[in-house]
């Protein structure tokens, strides 16, 4: 049975692996890996029959992809948006670290050739959601990278999530039968959270990580005092790809809709 929640850590040569396709969590149908670069490291992603995409999480990078260039930096992401370089099949991307930096590469098996592209802040801006529902303490800031709609050769789905302090996410609790990874971190090296899978519930920590089966309830929530981060990657399925509509939340909870508090 695969498992649904891990605390990874990072090898000698500055990787952590959530996912992959063969590990305990192969539900996931995603190979996700986070990587720590040190100023003037260079690391190149080259994936024959799967699309890749290099999210930056931290620091400041130069990305190269089929003769392009661009530099990227980001204090953090508490503060500042996304930059991520997304390409289909055979796309080789190069990340040259200019700084002590953070990166996170989220792959999947996909034979379509849809070429490549940088995704900029502006293009994913952060909206606020739930504001002024469910007593205002389930309000969260939430991008979308990439998705169906903006990506549709793509088999995955990639956004963040900011939790206002002691905040809930992922409310309404819902479910889809598409496959979720989230990978979380915290503003605080102690900042903590419980991360709802169905009927289990995991303490998340920094840069622990959510591994959600298709059909499964999954609710988050943040301490007081801390900022959650929230990477959230959903893999298609086939003939089913996950869209921005598809929230079948838990009927026990939909009165919350009406409530006032």
């Amino acid at each position: 049975m695969s498992k649904v929640f891990g605390y990874p850590e990072y090898d000698e040569k500055g990787e952590k692996i959530l996912t992959t396709y063969d590990n305990e969590y192969k539900a996931m149908m995603m190979d996700i890996r986070v990587y720590r670069m040190k100023a003037g490291e260079t690391r190149t992603f080259l994936r024959e029959g799967e699309e890749t995409a290099v999210l930056l999480l931290s620091g400041n990078i130069t990305y190269k992809w089929n003769g392009n260039e661009a530099t990227a930096t980001r204090k953090d992401v508490f503060t500042e948006g996304p930059w991520c370089v997304h390409g289909c099949t055979g796309t080789e991307i190069t990340v040259v670290a200019n700084a002590e930096s953070q990166i996170l590469v989220q792959c999947t098996k996909n034979e379509k050739d849809f070429g490549a592209k940088l995704y900029k802040p502006e293009d994913a801006p952060w909206g606020y959601s739930c504001v002024g529902k469910f007593g205002n303490v389930a309000k969260r800031r939430v991008n979308t990278i990439f998705d169906h709609d903006i990506s549709p050769e793509s088999n995955m789905v990639l956004g963040e999530v900011l939790n206002d302090r002691g905040n809930w996410s992922g409310y309404l609790p819902h479910r889809h039968p598409q496959p979720e990874t989230y990978f979380f971190k915290f503003d605080h090296p102690e900042g903590f959270g419980a991360s709802f899978v169905g009927d289990q519930v995991f303490k998340s920590t920094d840069e622990s990580f959510s591994a959600i089966p298709g059909g499964e309830l999954h609710p988050q929530a943040v301490a007081p005092g801390y900022q959650m981060y929230t990477c959230w990657m959903i893999r298609h399925i086939d003939g089913n790809p996950w869209l921005q509509t598809d929230r079948c939340e838990d009927e026990r909870y939909t009165w919350l809709h009406d409530a006032e508090f």
